[in-house]
């Protein structure tokens, strides 16, 4: 077999014309392929970048809501802190009146014991002028407490007062 001149122009010319086309479509179509992937990872960049831009905001937000919260609770922390210190101080204003009142029962039931015992011992005293009758001239001795037991004294000791 023999190769001719004509043939091997016909190769080529296929090769070219047919065959040629195909090798530079595969080549535009590789340029394409390689441009559409790069602007898809460019776009897929983008919303990382977008992503990660709301992010920060959404922190930054965050952050300042937090920042806004303590400073409401400092605040009421504040308040209560206020108030308890407002109740101590009447506590001990309660406190200091109440030992200022038992002090003054004190006295007033100790001025009173000993007027009691002032008044018992007068009593005491005229016991032997007391009778339960009130035209007795003999003055029989006269029970004045509830659970003493009545003595009775001879009228002999005591004269009567005829001031009628």
């Amino acid at each position: 077999m023999e190769i001719t001149l004509e043939a091997i122009i016909s190769l080529v010319g296929l090769l070219l014309g047919g065959g040629g086309g195909a090798f530079f479509t595969w080549r535009y179509m590789r340029r394409k392929a390689k441009a559409e992937a790069e602007q898809a990872e460019t776009e897929a960049q983008k919303e990382k970048q977008d992503y990660y831009q709301q992010l920060l905001e959404d922190l930054k937000t965050d952050r300042e809501d937090r920042k806004a919260q303590n400073d409401e609770l400092r605040a009421e922390r504040d308040h209560y802190k206020q108030e308890r210190n407002e109740l101590r101080d009447r506590l001990d204003q309660i406190d200091e009146q109440v030992r200022k009142m038992r002090n003054e029962y004190s006295k007033e039931k100790a001025e009173q014991d000993r007027k009691i015992a002032q008044l018992g011992r007068r009593v005491e005293l005229m016991r032997p002028f007391m009778c339960a009758d009130l035209k007795c001239k003999k003055r029989q001795l006269v029970t004045t407490l509830e659970n003493a037991a009545a003595e009775k004294v001879e009228p002999a000791e005591i004269e009567p007062y005829d001031g009628d």
